[in-house]
């Protein structure tokens, strides 16, 4: 078998051992070794490839928080804030008034067959149209008869129209935690957390951030190439519990799938389990003897609380910013320690969906109290977005060994929010605290949450070393990190918290050639533009892949 040589611009490996490097030679789908054109032409069988040496070269990134919904989601009308661009590349300009909102719904309704056809919209967030409501009397204008949804951007909500709470039977004798109601108790269109919005789940049919089929699974991968990634996770399934659902993921992400993908079966948090916890446990122990260098399965997602933006995060003292009402556990504290106990037994590994410091706190009391009944070394179990989280939760958590996912891109997409209507200034630049986890020794990543903000590890990283908000204000300069320490965290840092820092993460012998192939070092360029480095493609497994318009691989 040859041994390809790469010479590229600059290699950077996040291997303390040789941190850079001018060529990397790859024999079939692993890395050789890496050093100068030189030395590497010497080894047996060697041939030159030069399509990168033009190039920048890092490892793969590695996004340890997405989901496979990423390809979903486009299949409706985005409504949302930001500007966002889909895995085919087409730009998608942000709505930044409630009547943009409307109009790009109006829009796209008479582009629908029939008057009964339901029309689903993605990515609205009010607080960033100013606190502007968005409800059913707002989306009544847009029709009163064809049934409307428009799914948060956190997916932790959604608003629904008149017709479709006649459709489902919501009205004012609803007795549904979540279900928001107006001062006379008639429901005003706005659901919140899974057991409300589940009342209206059948108009999704099959859509939404949380479903998935072939094209969403080719789109995601697609995604992924766009941005330089070449791990992604699926964080939150409900369809490993059955054949189908398995047979799915298995038949796209074979050996030509452009992304290795690790997913993981929504365990507790979005309604009632479709197994008891044991039978899930052991059926996910059975998948993870599946596993392919491609895909693995084994993992599991527990969740606890909501999102801060929608005031349904838990939180401890002092509370939200205004005194809101605290906020929505999405499952008991009961149910909760059963389905970690369960999953940790049985060798799963555990990442918890942690906003709130309070959520933050009962994790860690869980994990404690799991640990001392059943001793496992090594669990990389993950406090994911990790958002509130204090410097004493932090030390807690490096003692326990476990693992932060930090949502650093809540910093840009709702920084202001926070600072101003949220959490209040103390509070917010307290959040997202990167620095605080590094220094008290905790294995972090940072992450999109992806459909919630866009994948893209170069502008996460950006997010976390400069702390900027969308107006141009600092969230908390000292929380800020450096621009290797974020490429760290997005490379070995995500590896190591999915298992897979033996694999992936860095440019070294004998792990997988998997490549992230930039125009630019992101280590010349000023960290606020870290976003704008072009990407070329990836390499994964050493098979080439280019980004959506680009013509250089």
């Amino acid at each position: 078998m040859d041994t390809v040589v790469y010479p590229a611009r600059l290699i950077r490996t996040m291997d303390p051992a040789v941190p850079t490097a001018e060529a990397v030679a790859v024999r079939g789908d692993r890395i050789r070794a890496v050093g100068t054109v030189e030395e590497l032409m010497e080894y047996p069988h060697a041939r030159l490839d030069r399509r990168y040496e033009d190039a920048v070269l890092l490892p793969g990134f590695v996004e340890a928080h997405s989901h496979a919904g990423t390809g979903t989601v486009w299949q409706d009308v985005y409504v949302g804030m930001l500007d966002r661009t889909d895995p085919e590349g087409r730009f998608w300009p942000g709505c930044t008034t409630v009547d943009e909102v409307l109009d790009r719904l109006c829009r796209a309704a008479d582009e629908l067959p029939d008057a009964e056809t339901p029309l689903l919209g993605w990515g609205l967030d009010p607080l960033h149209l100013g606190g502007a409501p968005l409800a059913a009397a707002e989306l009544d204008q847009v029709s009163d008869v064809r049934p409307i949804h428009v799914m948060h951007a956190n997916a932790h909500l959604c608003a629904v129209n008149s017709a479709t709470m006649r459709r489902f039977g919501i009205d004012s004798g609803t007795d549904v935690p979540g279900v928001i109601t107006d001062d006379r108790g008639e429901p005003t269109g706005v659901l919140q957390e899974f057991e409300a919005m589940a009342l209206v789940g059948e108009l999704l049919e099959g859509r939404g951030p949380l479903t998935i089929d072939a094209t969403a699974l080719r789109r995601f991968g697609q995604a992924a190439v766009n941005t330089g990634t070449t791990t992604l996770t699926d964080l939150g399934t409900t369809r490993l519990m059955d054949d189908d659902g398995v047979a799915l993921y298995r038949d796209v992400v074979d050996e030509s799938y452009p992304a290795r993908l690790s997913v993981f079966h929504f365990g507790a948090g979005v309604g009632d389990p479709s197994r008891p916890l044991p039978e899930a446990a052991a059926r996910l122990g059975e998948l993870a003897g599946t596993n392919t260098d491609r895909l693995r399965f084994g993992h599991a997602k527990l969740m606890l609380d909501g999102s801060i933006q929608s005031f349904t995060a838990r939180l401890m003292e002092p509370g939200y910013y205004g005194d809101q009402p605290n906020g929505m556990w999405n499952v008991t504290a009961e149910e909760y320690y059963e389905a970690f106990a369960a999953f940790h037994r049985a060798g799963a590994l555990i990442h918890v969906h942690c906003n709130g410091d309070e959520a933050t706190e009962l994790f860690l009391d869980t994990l404690e109290a799991v640990l001392t009944e059943h001793p496992r070394p090594d669990h990389r179990h993950t406090c994911t977005h990790s958002q509130m989280t204090t410097p004493s939760q932090y030390r807690r958590m490096a003692a326990l060994g476990a693992c932060a996912n930090v949502f650093a891109n809540h910093i840009w997409a709702w920084g202001d929010q926070h600072l101003d209507i949220t959490l209040g200034p103390d509070r917010a630049r307290r959040m997202n605290a990167a620095a605080t986890a590094i220094a008290s020794g905790v294995p972090i990543s940072l992450h999109s949450d992806s459909p919630v903000t866009p994948l893209g590890p170069l502008a996460t990283v950006k997010h976390a070393a400069t702390r900027l908000t969308m107006s141009g204000r600092v969230m908390g300069q000292r929380e800020r990190i450096s621009v290797q320490q974020g490429l760290e965290a997005m490379t070995v840092g995500a590896a190591h918290m999915l298992k897979m820092d033996h694999e992936v993460g860095a440019i070294r012998p004998g792990m997988y050639a998997d490549f992230a192939v930039l125009e630019q070092d992101p280590l010349d360029v000023p960290p606020e533009d870290l976003g704008d480095v072009p990407v070329r493609g990836t390499v994964v497994g050493g098979a080439h892949h280019a980004a959506a318009g680009d013509s250089h691989l």
